[in-house]
């Protein structure tokens, strides 16, 4: 399903604490940030002529998060971001001074860091961020899962000394039970979604995806001129609808908004003009979209930004993730996990048909920008997918090309 944003904000200026939040000044702290992380380097930006030859276009270019901070998923820009932020905050209010970043791992910042604890709700990947974040500055967290979420996936998250809470349910539920519990025991709530009373830390989080759209800027040897985002409960792609608006404004690439069908929170929020909380049904493959009600944040910024929503098939998704593992001609392999070529799926989708590329204006000179916004974070799932381990579709790429 495809429609156009039709909602009266559209186009409209955001509101100043949105366009703050993700502004160029803001961008510039999470680059400062970013260079005192260990490990940190950018992503690569991954170029597939091939297959823009094939799609009627001029290029694609693809951020492949799937390598960033050894997390495999671009939420390690946020969460953990966030949770330096609150604790950096935290320092300052009790030090009496400005502590900097620099100062992460002074022993006084440490002591203030050990007496906090972090929580939040996850699918898996945001959870991760969270818990790596608490483990560097020195603070606890406890990480709640719901239902659907991969043994695997709880052990990844486990591994950075989270203390893990099972709860029965959607994710939707076990964001609820998060912030309740978090409120009773006086913990922070680090969550990527918001609601009413409660948007602040959700925005931090927000902020830390910049980062991506920062590197990704000046690895574009042009700028895009359509992007598509996977959305869950929104908050990537509000982040590059809204960053694209502030620094590009009228002149922003048009920004297509991507849902799994079984999961189509924004979307319907889109068709409704508000944000609209969908009924559980059948479980989604694309495991980290899986939400069912959207962030008001991210609703609120892509009400203004976006320019179409969309839905994919759980079997599109899955093609999108073979297709990057098996490319044709010289193309490189890029290993995406179930949500990670949503953003592929839906541009194969649109390129198909001749009315949708017409209503995009998608066409042989166009230049699209996607997020691989997840590597393969759960290998056996990846394996009986695609047919292939992480690994073996990771080597590809030393192998001489093949026509």
């Amino acid at each position: 399903m495809f429609i156009l944003n039709e909602h009266a904000a559209y186009r409209k200026p955001l509101e100043a604490a949105d366009a703050e939040v993700l502004g160029v000044a803001a961008a510039r702290m999470v680059e400062h940030f970013l260079h005192h992380r260990e490990g940190y380097k950018p992503t690569p930006l991954v170029s597939l002529p091939e297959l823009s030859r094939h799609l009627g276009i001029a290029s694609i270019s693809i951020k492949d998060e799937g390598l960033r901070l050894g997390l495999g998923s671009f939420k390690a820009l946020g969460g953990s971001y966030a949770v330096i932020r609150l604790v950096l905050d935290e320092a300052t209010k009790r030090l009496g001074r400005t502590i900097d970043i620099a100062e992460l791992h002074n022993e006084d910042v440490r002591q203030i860091a050990a007496t906090m604890t972090v929580a939040c709700a996850t699918d898996g990947n945001h959870g991760r961020s969270v818990a790596m974040g608490a483990q560097l500055v020195g603070a606890r967290s406890s990480i709640f899962v719901h239902s659907g979420v991969s043994e695997e996936r709880i052990a990844a998250i486990a591994r950075y000394g989270a203390d893990m809470i099972r709860v029965d349910g959607t994710y939707d539920d076990s964001v609820r039970e998060a912030a309740r519990v978090a409120e009773e025991k006086s913990w922070i709530t680090v969550s990527d979604t918001s609601w009413p009373g409660y948007e602040r830390i959700p925005a931090l989080v927000m902020q830390g995806y910049t980062a991506l759209l920062t590197e990704a800027l000046r690895q574009m040897p042009e700028r895009p001129t359509h992007v598509f985002v996977q959305a869950g409960v929104g908050g990537i792609a509000a982040t590059v609808a809204g960053h694209f608006s502030v620094l590009f404004g009228d002149d922003r690439p048009y920004f297509v908004v991507v849902d799994p069908s079984r999961a189509a929170c924004l979307f319907e929020s889109a068709r409704a003009g508000h944000p609209v909380t969908v009924e559980h049904g059948e479980s989604t493959v694309m495991a980290m979209l899986e939400c069912y009600e959207p962030s008001l944040v991210a609703w609120r910024i892509l009400s203004h930004t976006a320019d179409a929503f969309m839905t994919v098939e759980d079997g599109d998704a899955v093609n999108a993730m073979r297709q990057l593992a098996d490319p044709k001609g010289s193309d490189p392999a890029v290993v995406a996990g179930e949500s990670g070529g949503v953003g592929l799926a839906a541009l194969a989708k649109i390129a198909s048909s001749a009315s949708l590329r017409a209503q995009i204006g998608l066409g042989a000179q166009s230049r699209v920008f996607l997020i691989n916004t997840e590597g393969a974070t759960d290998p056996k799932l990846y394996q009986s997918l695609v047919g292939e381990t992480p690994e073996q579709v990771t080597a590809k790429n030393a192998q001489p090309a093949t026509m």
